[in-house]
């Protein structure tokens, strides 16, 4: 029974996080992520307000987003960075609005967005607001927690192949005892 459940766990796992991928961004070296490539179930839970909410509240008091200038003191230091999908979806304006960077974690929002993407509307500077309610920001949680759960199916099936093989071990062991017990009668 036990190995039946991690291999329907496992399953579902491989199946929920099989979409999604980041998107390469010119002249940086981490990738930009959207919510529409992921997979149906990600975006249930994601576009669920309460989900979200708590999700979000985490994300502020994590205070990822406001150490970013304390780590890259330079903008040259910061294109260079390999954000996490986290700091790529949710610290920053899609890179497709064109605001000018000041700092890492502080851009020029007196341009005008070129895009229409809805994300470009909703950034701000604010340490609580930064892109927490744009779609790019679920789109880095979803990849974030695809890559978590990718390791924990990984670590999965490497149990259930364990746990098949201990499994036929003790079943060959019990049915080789019982015809040494019958011979022996």
């Amino acid at each position: 029974m036990i190995l039946v459940a991690i291999l329907v766990f496992t399953v579902l796992a491989f199946i929920i996080t099989n979409n999604g991928s980041g998107h390469n961004v010119s002249g940086l070296r981490y990738k930009e992520y959207q919510l529409k490539d992921y997979s149906s179930w990600f975006l249930k839970q994601l576009n669920n307000t309460d989900n979200w909410k708590q999700l979000k509240s985490c994300l502020v008091k994590s205070e990822d987003c406001n150490n970013l200038a304390k780590q890259y003191k330079t903008l040259k230091q910061y294109k260079m960075a390999k954000l996490t999908p986290i700091e790529a979806g949710c610290c920053r304006p899609p890179s497709e609005c064109g605001y000018p960077v000041v700092n890492a974690s502080y851009y020029d929002l007196s341009f005008h967005p070129v895009s229409s993407n809805e994300d470009c509307k909703l950034y701000k500077n604010s340490r609580v607001v930064k892109c927490y309610n744009c779609d790019s920001c679920k789109a880095g949680v979803a990849q974030y927690m695809k890559t978590e759960w990718r390791v924990v199916a990984i670590f999965n099936l490497a149990l259930f192949v364990v746990l098949s093989i201990i499994y036929f071990v003790g079943c060959c062991a019990r049915r080789n005892a019982g015809r040494t017990r019958q011979s022996k009668v």
